[in-house]
């Protein structure tokens, strides 16, 4: 008996048509596959089908076959797999995770300082919200991430940059006419604040507004960059995000800088330093030349002072 033998009978008799199994399943003659059928009949000593006019239906000896055709079938594909495998060494994984919408402008850096190694890794990309970044590399679901510095144990950080906050306005917005907002003339506006899933950015921004002597209330609080401008183009609401936001604003909203030294958030790398990844290790070997070169595209990165 043949492999070929058991996936001629499960066609059929999943087909419950010698017809339509051999065209369009096994794409083979019927009359051919008529006399395999025959042939398997023949040499497991039992009648497997009953041909009648509403077509093919198993015997009690066929469905007994049927599931052991199929087992057999399975575990020789599996033989197959499992040899595969053993000739061809399962790539070993990196994985690193972004912080939403900053996979724009790092990710070309990282690609290009493990560019030998990409040949020979599997390589995966993810984007999260950044506590979630710091939860999957204390777990090590990931390698590597691109985040805000979050308390975690185990989880070493190291500066990439400091991205200046800028404001996000209706395009058509009074404020929007001038070429910086000033932070006091944010009082008195419908502003959008901050959830404590972003608790890094919700700080900084706290501590801005405080320094400045403004006081605000927000009248919505979010949890990501991407409810932030849609809450801006739909409430009239102004709200301070980080410049990476701005390639994505749609047309009916713009970015001001804010008067005077802008408040500023640190993006960074965090790894486990018993990760024994090399993978890792090269990458850690270039990241003074990624933080030098910044973010990718038109943006520079300001002066990162370790």
């Amino acid at each position: 008996m043949e492999l070929r033998h058991l996936r001629y009978f499960v066609a059929v008799a999943e087909e419950g048509s010698v017809t339509v199994a051999a065209d369009k399943r096994l794409h083979t003659s019927q009359p051919s596959l008529s006399r395999q059928l025959r042939d398997l009949e023949l040499e497991v000593g039992a009648q497997l089908f009953t041909r009648g006019a509403r077509g093919i239906e198993l015997t009690p000896a066929g469905r007994a076959f049927l599931d052991h055709a199929r087992l057999a079938l399975s575990q020789a594909t599996e033989a197959v797999q499992a040899a595969r495998r053993a000739a061809r060494p399962a790539k070993a994984a990196f994985s690193v995770g972004f912080l939403t919408g900053q996979e724009v402008d790092w990710l070309p850096h990282v690609t290009q300082i493990l560019r030998v190694e990409l040949p020979s890794i599997e390589f995966k990309v993810t984007s999260l919200y950044s506590p979630d970044l710091a939860d999957a590399l204390q777990s090590g679901e990931i390698d590597l991430g691109f985040l805000r510095v979050e308390p975690r144990p185990d989880i070493e950080y190291r500066i990439v940059a400091h991205e200046p906050l800028m404001a996000i306005l209706p395009s058509d917005h009074r404020l929007a006419q001038k070429a910086e907002v000033d932070p006091r003339d944010l009082e008195g506006e419908t502003f959008v604040g901050f959830t404590d899933v972003p608790h890094v950015l919700r700080a900084v921004v706290d501590d801005y507004l405080r320094r400045n002597g403004v006081d605000i209330k927000p009248a919505h609080r979010i949890d990501n960059f991407a409810m932030g401008i849609s809450l801006v183009a739909s409430t009239r609401g102004i709200a301070l995000l980080p410049t990476y936001v701005e390639p994505l604003l749609p047309w009916s909203v713009v970015s001001r800088p804010l008067m005077g030294e802008p408040p500023t958030i640190d993006l960074a790398i965090g790894y486990r330093p018993d990760n024994p990844s090399l993978v890792l290790k090269t990458f850690l070997g270039g990241l003074d030349q990624l933080i030098a070169a910044g973010p990718a595209g038109a943006r520079q990165n300001p002066d990162v002072r370790q």
